[in-house]
């Protein structure tokens, strides 16, 4: 089960998906259980912007019938946080070893997910963060809306490309593209991608949605349960969206895919891989059981 992605050896196609699985929480948690049986291939961090960011107020969460919407609004304590105090920490997981396999040990590199409203916030941000060799990679959040237009950055296919374009030259290391879901024209939006630089795409991020607070008759924001006033659908109620989409980005560029979207099972990961996934995410499913991704891995 072992997959070359992007000039990284990985143990199998079982990664997390970002901002869905805490590596520091969980190993204080979980000790060296956790480390013993890694659930992850390689791990990818929560999004880092260049600035601290408080997030949404409460509540951020609304369970659906079928998924999680949330509006947590990236919180985090900045690139410079991050760097400091962060990164020792998780590029520990590059040093330890989550699985054994056939007497070979397998290390988790890392990849950082960074998000920027402009270019220019992303230049910054693999320049802090390029020199560090505890970072195999990096995943770009592009679903954040541009200062200037008011679009996210990776709904326009020539805006993204324009975007790759300026970043590329700011690091050598992998560079993945979390893509959008929320546009007309996803695989358009991955050929930018591609055109502009990238070495992979990653998808589905999470659908936009909205959650009225219990016995709301409008939609006036008073009567919004998040915090944010809308949020964004995970979980199964994705699954074939995320199918979908996958299959449809597949057939239009040549650089690998991270599927993602709803995987609960190693059934639904092996329908990711069969439309062309190189890698397979798993996100919500991770808040109901810690070591699903294991799991997933050794059924795959």
């Amino acid at each position: 089960m072992s997959v070359e992605f992007c000039g990284l050896d990985l143990a199998h196609p079982i990664v997390n998906g970002s901002g869905t699985f805490d590596a520091i929480a969980a190993a204080t948690t979980f000790g060296e259980d956790l480390l013993k049986d890694f659930p992850f291939s390689a791990y990818v961090s929560k999004t880092i912007t260049l600035a601290p960011r408080i997030g949404n107020r409460a509540p951020r969460l609304w369970e659906a019938p079928a998924g999680l919407i949330n509006s947590i609004g990236l919180p985090n304590k900045g690139v410079e946080h991050y760097l400091k105090e962060d990164l020792p920490l998780l590029g520990a997981l590059s040093t330890c070893h989550g699985s054994e396999q056939r007497g070979s040990l397998w290390p988790v590199p890392l990849i950082t997910n960074v998000m920027g409203s402009t270019a220019a916030e992303l230049c910054a941000l693999l320049d802090a963060c390029d020199p560090h060799p505890q970072i195999a990679a990096f995943e770009l959040n592009v679903s954040c809306p541009n200062v200037q237009t008011g679009l996210d950055i990776g709904a326009d296919p020539a805006q993204l490309r324009e975007v790759l374009s300026e970043v590329r030259s700011h690091t050598s290391k992998p560079l993945i593209v979390k893509l959008t879901p929320n546009t007309a024209d996803v695989p358009s939006c991955a050929l930018a991608a591609e055109e502009g630089g990238a070495d992979a795409v990653s998808l589905i991020n999470t659908l936009r949605a909205m959650a009225l607070a219990p016995g709301a008759r409008h939609a006036a924001p008073a009567a919004r349960w998040l915090g944010g006033g809308t949020g964004g659908l995970s979980g199964p109620a994705i699954r074939h969206v995320a199918l979908a989409q996958v299959a449809a980005v597949a057939d239009r560029v040549t650089i690998p895919i991270v599927g993602m979207g709803g995987v609960q099972s190693a059934d639904h990961a092996s329908a990711l891989l069969a439309v062309g996934a190189s890698l397979v995410a798993v996100g919500t499913e991770s808040f109901r059981d810690p070591l699903v991704g294991a799991t997933i891995a050794r059924s795959l």
